[in-house]
C-alpha cells in the first residue's frame, strides 16, 4: 500500500526524539489503582473462605482488595489471625469462565517461570464450590505513581531488562505448556486498523493529527507479525503500568502472567512506555536507549504504537460486561496516547 508521509527510508532515518519535543502530562480518566471493581471477601461462598483459610492455615482477618485491574474477579492481600500474609485470585468458573482459565493459566506459568525473577511466587491452587482459587506471595508495593517517578520508571525498566534477558532463552518447562505466539495473536486479536478500514469494524473517532491517516496505520500495523515472526523468547503479552508493583525496597514487580507468548521484548517495552509518553517523558529516547530494543528494526516502535492505538481505540468501543466499568476510558486513553505519540513520531501535522 501507498505510503502518504515521506519515504519508509526517510522514517527509518529519523532519530529517537525527533518528533518536536514532549507532551504536558496526561493523566489517565481514572487512576490505575482505583480502576478495578472487585466483590469483597466476604461476598466470596463460605465453603471458599473457608478452604481458602484452611490452605493458609489460620482464620483470614483482613483482605486488602486490589484496587488495580479491569476484571471484576477476587483479588486481595489476605493476613491471617497468624500473621501470615497472601495474595489470592479467585472466580467462579460457571459464571466467569474465562477468567477462572486465566487464573489457572497464570497458575501454571507461574509455576514455571525461573524462581529470579521479580514475580510472584505461586503457592497453591484448588477448586472449591465452584470456583477456582489461586494463592501466591504477596508483594509489599504499590502501583506506579502516574505521572511516572524517575526512580520508579528506572526501577520498572531495569526490572523489564532482567525479564528479558532471562526470557530470552526461555527454560524447557515453561516452552512446553505450549505458548502462544505474538505474530499469531496480533493477526487474531491486535491488528484492527484492517478491518476498519474494510468496513467490518466501525471507525473510532480519530484525533486531528491521525484524521485522514488510515492507509498508512494499516501499513503499519501489518509489520508487527512480520517483526514477530520467528520470535523464540517469551514476552509478558500484557505490560501495562497496572501490572507493576513498586516494592517497599524500590524494586519492581511484574504481575498478571496470563499472556505470556513468544515475541520480540520490545513489544513489551512500547506498551510500558504508553503512559511514560502520556507523563511528558522522551519515550522516543526510554525505548531506544533500553536493551530489549538492541534488535528491533528502526521502525519496530512505530508498527507497535499503530497496533496499540487500534487495539485499543476499537476495544473501548466493545468492553465486556464482565470487566470493570473503567476499562472503556481506559482503552481509550490508552488509544489517544498511543496514536498521539505515533503521529508525533510520523510528523504529521
Amino acid at each position: 500500500m501507498a505510503w502518504q508521509s515521506g519515504s519508509v527510508d526517510a522514517r527509518r532515518a529519523r532519530t529517537p526524539g525527533q518528533h518536536g519535543g514532549v507532551s504536558p502530562p496526561s493523566l489517565p480518566p481514572v487512576p490505575y489503582h482505583e480502576s478495578a471493581l472487585r466483590p469483597s471477601w466476604s461476598a466470596l461462598p463460605a465453603a471458599v473462605r473457608d478452604a481458602v483459610a484452611a490452605r493458609l492455615g489460620a482464620p483470614v482477618v483482613t483482605a486488602r482488595v486490589a484496587g488495580a485491574g479491569f476484571t471484576r474477579g477476587f483479588a486481595a492481600v489476605l493476613a491471617t489471625a497468624e500473621g501470615g500474609r497472601a495474595f489470592v485470585k479467585a472466580a467462579p468458573s460457571a459464571e466467569q469462565p474465562h477468567l477462572a482459565d486465566w487464573y489457572a493459566r497464570e497458575a501454571a506459568i507461574l509455576d514455571r517461570l525461573p524462581a529470579d525473577l521479580p514475580a510472584p511466587r505461586p503457592r497453591w491452587t484448588l477448586h472449591e464450590a465452584g470456583w477456582f482459587v489461586l494463592c501466591t506471595d504477596a508483594v509489599d508495593g504499590h502501583t506506579p505513581r502516574l505521572p511516572w517517578v524517575p526512580a520508579e520508571l528506572d526501577a520498572a525498566l531495569a526490572g523489564y531488562a532482567e525479564v528479558a534477558a532471562a526470557l530470552a532463552d526461555p527454560p524447557a518447562e515453561l516452552t512446553a505448556l505450549g505458548l502462544p505466539h505474538l505474530a499469531d495473536l496480533a493477526r487474531s486479536d491486535i491488528l484492527w486498523w484492517e478491518e476498519v478500514a474494510a468496513g467490518r469494524e466501525p471507525p473510532p473517532a480519530l484525533p486531528a493529527p491521525a484524521g485522514g491517516r488510515l492507509p498508512e496505520l494499516v501499513a503499519l500495523e501489518s509489520r508487527l507479525p512480520l517483526y514477530a515472526a520467528g520470535a523464540t523468547g517469551l514476552i509478558h503479552g500484557d505490560l501495562r503500568v497496572d501490572n507493576v508493583l513498586i516494592g517497599a525496597d524500590g524494586r519492581a514487580w511484574f504481575c498478571d502472567w496470563t499472556w505470556l507468548c513468544h515475541g520480540p521484548a520490545w513489544f513489551d517495552l512500547a506498551g510500558l512506555l504508553l503512559t511514560a509518553y502520556a507523563s511528558g517523558l522522551d519515550a522516543d529516547r526510554l525505548f531506544a536507549a533500553h536493551p530489549a530494543t538492541a534488535d528491533a528494526p528502526p521502525d519496530a516502535l512505530d508498527a507497535t504504537l499503530a497496533a496499540l492505538a487500534g487495539y485499543y481505540l476499537t476495544g473501548a468501543a466493545a468492553a465486556p460486561v464482565t470487566a470493570s466499568p473503567h476499562l472503556p476510558a481506559h482503552q481509550r486513553w490508552s488509544g489517544e496516547q498511543a496514536l498521539d505519540w505515533l503521529a508525533r513520531r510520523q510528523g504529521w501535522a
